[in-house]
């Protein structure tokens, strides 16, 4: 991921843009999707999720004046709200007919 920090105005605004080539990411979990992934010592892969997406979900939390935190709890929680969510489903490795709880 590549992130850059621009200076928007002499008052000491800023941005911080970040950018990837998620299409690597985005083929091989289609590629996964495809595939019979045993679940031979009880975890199971569920999704890949390119960093880009990840700092875009933290963004949004913030903004809605969520104080959540990377790995915590809550960023646990909201994590399986959004894999569960049919606009991420292209972030799934699981084919949908091997998932327990898709859509609910």
């Amino acid at each position: 991921m590549k992130t850059e920090i621009v200076k928007l105005s002499e008052k000491r605004t800023i941005a911080v843009l970040s950018a990837d080539d998620v299409e690597p990411i985005l083929d091989h979990n289609k590629q996964l999707r495809s595939l019979d992934q045993p679940n031979t010592d009880g975890l199971k892969h569920v999704a890949s999720i390119p960093a880009v997406i990840v700092v875009r979900w933290l963004n949004e939390e913030w903004m809605r004046g969520s104080n959540i935190r990377y790995l915590s709890r809550e960023w646990d929680e909201l994590i399986k709200k959004k894999i569960k969510d049919p606009e991420w489903a292209y972030l799934r490795v699981d084919a949908p007919s091997r998932q327990v709880g898709y859509g609910d």
